[in-house]
């Protein structure tokens, strides 16, 4: 179902839905952050190949949620949040460029789980524009918010460039007030055209999301174990 179709019949939540949101996916989301691999990321205990492995692996996920923006771009649900100061794929290819060299796209290679990750975002994306929002929100947000801490890393770790290439993909050069920028997102959360049961399915799709992101650190924690 098309959340756009239920909008007649939406009916005010007593909870703001970026509130539910937010603490309904709140166990999936930390089990994400703490996965072995993100944890041995953040503590330095990986190396830059491990980083790069990462970013290719990022780069699957953002063609397929950009892939459909100019589509959706009129869409009545996923249209408002469509904002061009987020889009990724370009950043991530110029990161990619420093990290593997011009011919990174010769040698890129998706795991299975992102494999996985990237087809049930570009099946949202073509059929179900509340359960792109979802996979939206869960990216986006988390890039303006966690993503800043790997940065910061990346940067004290592998020396690159203050906000130069290797990190681009976290750097919101258009977004000036970041703080500002998710109060405005939250909002449009809230004001998302969806029914009740609509903004459930909104709510276990980004739950989804969240596992999908797990599995891919799991992968990759298999790729790049720490010696015993």
């Amino acid at each position: 179902m098309n959340a756009s179709d239920t909008s007649a019949t939406m009916t005010p939540a007593s909870t703001p839905f970026s509130t539910l949101i937010r603490t309904a996916s709140h166990e999936a989301h930390t089990e994400a952050e703490t996965s072995t691999f993100m944890s041995d990321l953040l503590g330095g205990r990986l190396g830059v190949e491990a980083y790069a492995r990462y970013t290719e692996q990022l780069w699957f996920v953002y063609e397929a949620l950009e892939a459909d923006a100019e589509r959706l771009a009129g869409d009545p649900v996923a249209g408002p949040f469509l904002r061009p100061e987020l889009l990724r794929r370009a950043a991530l290819e110029r990161d990619l460029a420093h990290l593997r060299g011009p011919d990174w796209r010769a040698t890129l290679s998706a795991l299975p789980a992102t494999r996985a990750y990237a087809e049930r975002v570009a099946e949202c994306a073509r059929e179900w524009p509340g359960g792109y929002v979802a996979h939206h929100y869960t990216r986006y947000l988390g890039d303006l918010s966690g993503g800043q801490i790997i940065r910061g890393k990346a940067e004290q770790t592998w020396g690159f460039s203050r906000k130069g290439d290797g990190v681009r993909f976290y750097v919101f050069e258009g977004v000036s007030n970041p703080a500002a920028f998710k109060r405005e997102y939250r909002e449009l959360l809230d004001g998302v055209l969806a029914d009740e049961l609509e903004r459930q399915r909104i709510v276990a799709e980004c739950k989804r999301a969240f596992a999908l992101n797990t599995g891919v650190f799991r992968e990759l924690g298999e790729e790049f174990p720490l010696s015993a």
